[in-house]
């Protein structure tokens, strides 16, 4: 992972600001003050953000570097990482998340998970490096070098943590001790005297015995508890029984006071026949003095009637018609007589005497046309006069006919009129008594259902079913009288021995609290063991796994940072940092000066700097060198340039001494001025 380039809009008294980084060897040069640190802390919190939390300090990160007088607190760089994908960041400081951009531009902000405490975990997820890894590894602040002699045990400390425990801020050694004496002080042994668990166990005896005494009041007041109980409870049942069978029996009132109402009904339907049978004998009465033998007979006779009734076709008489061939026939015989006189008499007037004949044939065929029409409308007449008087004698009988069945239909129409009230009358009745009975069943239901959780079904039924419910009533109210009774001598009985009882409760009372104290205790035991055990598993683990691979790495490093001056270091319980010279011989790390403790301390950082991530994470160096003389300077120079070829070397500095090492060692860099 390569920082390709930094653009600095105002951070701290950083301001406008724009450095291209190499991908190997940089050294930002600037004076004190001129914002070398600042510089650094950009980088991280650009992959980080700028906590608000103080930590302990006077100021926050973002109180610190927050730009007085200005709205505008935000930055780019631009990265690469091993996979030669590019990404740029542009962070405003203010605000958690940053924006992140790929190679084309595009923001990819959202393709990365958010903690909502840390924000924005872009980095993490591409180095697996977090902010604190970063700090310990990667990036050596100012302040971690800067260490006079009385802090140097402070400095090999921290290098004795990182082999033991893999944290610089945190010694096993100590960790147990602190955990040996917060055991002893906080919960104490067996065979310690004095301390917590020592009082909690005999406090707990004490108790103990006394409620072994206490016990058989307990048990009698048990004695009496339970018969209260059960009385209780019997009584409940009893009260339970006592209220379903005042509602049973008003649920049979209510039915009986509904059957009654039927009374009504069945009145009606009385009265209803008895006017039906009034009304058939009147009809009765009103067939025999017309001497008709039934109903249907004289419905019969009156319908024949109306059919002899209807309208006949009137029967055409024959008659006896002009007989006209007879006259056309004279006719023409007087024609041709004429003619013959036309023809042989010479006398004009005799001649013609011949057609005087034809108006008299005309004269005689219309009065017998006249005559016979006569004798037709005289037949006629009689006829029509014949049949008139047939007609009037069946409209007698018709008459007389229509007004029995008249008669008897007003009657039978009064009768029907009963008969339907009548069967109405039923009806009601019926759907009456299904009612009651369905309301009786429904209430009964209902009954069940409230209280087929407070008592025995069979129970219920039984009640429901009782024939005599004022004597069942009766019977239930004197038993729980009786109980009532008992229930209070149990309740004096109980009320003698509750002044013995109340110690035994205060004893009780205590005996939980001092079982929860010392239970408490164990469980506090038992984790400070498991935490002492976890450690000392995870120490030897550490020591026999990885410590000698920081060791090895710290040797070889140190050997070639010193020129084989310092060949080999070591990290025991016993004897803490030990450094072998040149010699052969053996030294603690304490006598060291403090320029070889610093190379000591960079060289771990540098041997760990491979071990933190996937990638090949720069190294960056802020005034690290500031206690090493020109000789030292040009050994680890050389030896960063050397080793660290593939790695991009960030080195902050305010002298020019580093400059002047490279040139004459004849190794390219890239030079910034603050």
């Amino acid at each position: 992972m390569k920082i390709k380039k930094i653009k600095i809009n105002s951070f701290g008294n950083l301001e406008d600001k724009e450095i291209d980084l190499s991908d190997n060897i940089n050294i930002i040069y600037g004076k004190n003050e001129a914002g070398k640190s600042t510089l650094l802390k950009f980088i991280v919190n650009s992959f980080y953000g700028t906590s608000k939390n103080k930590k302990g300090r006077e100021f926050s990160d973002y109180d610190r570097y927050k730009p007085w007088g200005k709205e505008d607190f935000s930055g780019k760089l631009a990265y690469e990482l091993d996979d030669n994908q590019k990404y740029e960041i542009f962070r405003e400081f203010g605000k958690k998340n940053p924006k992140i951009y790929n190679s084309n531009m595009e923001d990819i902000s959202k393709n990365f998970n958010i903690d909502k405490n840390l924000g924005n975990q872009f980095f993490y997820e591409q180095t697996k490096v977090d902010e604190k890894t970063f700090l310990s590894t990667i990036a050596s602040m100012q302040q971690e070098v800067k260490l006079d002699k009385n802090s140097q045990n402070i400095l090999i400390q921290k290098m004795a943590n990182i082999a033991g425990t893999g944290e610089d801020n945190v010694s096993y050694k100590k960790a147990i001790d602190k955990l040996n004496k917060k055991q002893l002080d906080e919960v104490g042994t067996y065979r310690s005297q004095g301390k917590p668990i020592n009082i909690a166990q005999n406090k707990l005896n004490e108790l103990k015995n006394r409620k072994q005494e206490l016990l058989n009041y307990k048990d009698l007041k048990y004695d009496f508890e339970e018969k209260k109980s059960k009385i209780e409870n019997e009584i409940t049942q009893d009260d339970l029984k006592i209220e379903i069978l005042k509602k049973i029996k008003k649920i049979n009132e209510n039915e009986i006071l509904e059957h009654e109402k039927l009374h009504y009904n069945v009145d009606i339907i009385k009265k209803d026949e008895l006017e039906i049978f009034e009304l058939t004998k009147k009809k009765n009465y009103v067939l025999e003095d017309n001497d008709v033998e039934s109903e249907e007979s004289l419905l019969k006779d009156y319908n024949d009637k109306i059919n002899s009734l209807e309208p006949v076709e009137r029967k055409r008489f024959s008659r006896r018609k002009v007989k006209v061939k007879k006259y056309i026939f004279l006719t023409i015989v007087l024609i041709l007589i004429n003619a013959l006189l036309i023809t042989f008499i010479k006398d004009n007037l005799l001649k013609y005497v011949g057609l005087l004949g034809i108006p008299l044939l005309f004269i005689m065929y219309f009065m017998e046309k006249r005559k016979l029409e006569k004798e037709r409308i005289i037949r006629q007449n009689k006829e029509d006069l014949n049949k008139k008087v047939e007609e009037n004698k069946k409209l007698l009988a018709f008459e007389k006919n229509k007004k029995i069945l008249e008669e008897l239909n007003i009657i039978n129409a009064k009768i029907e009129v009963f008969e339907k009230d009548k069967r109405e009358q039923i009806k009601i009745m019926e759907e009456t008594k299904e009612r009651i009975q369905s309301l009786a069943e429904i209430e009964k239901e209902k009954l069940k259902n409230t209280y087929r959780n407070k008592i025995d079904i069979y129970e219920i039924n039984k009640l429901i079913n009782t024939e005599d419910i004022d004597s069942k009533l009766e019977e239930i109210v004197n038993d729980t009288n009786e109980k009532k009774l008992e229930l209070h001598r149990i309740e004096l009985n109980k009320n003698n021995i509750i002044p013995q009882l109340e110690d035994l409760a205060q004893i009780e009372e205590e005996l939980v609290s001092t079982e929860e104290e010392y239970n408490g205790l164990m469980k506090k035991n038992n984790s400070m063991i498991v935490a002492k055990q976890a450690l000392e598993n995870a120490y030897e683990k550490m020591k026999n796994n990885v410590t000698p691979k920081f060791t090895n790495g710290l040797s070889e490093n140190i050997a070639k940072i010193s020129n084989g001056k310092y060949n080999r270091v070591s990290i025991n319980d016993e004897n803490g940092m030990m450094v072998e010279l040149a010699s052969g011989e053996y030294v603690p790390a304490e006598r060291l000066s403090i320029g070889t403790i610093d190379q000591l301390y960079l060289s771990l950082r540098l041997s760990m700097n491979t071990e933190v991530s996937n990638e090949n994470m720069p190294i960056i160096l802020d005034e690290a060198f500031a206690y090493y003389d020109d000789e030292r300077l040009e050994n680890i120079l050389k030896y960063l340039a050397d080793n660290y070829s593939d790695k991009q070397i960030i080195i902050l500095t305010c002298t020019n001494r580093e400059e002047t090492i490279f040139d004459k060692l004849g190794f390219q860099f890239n030079k910034v001025r603050l």
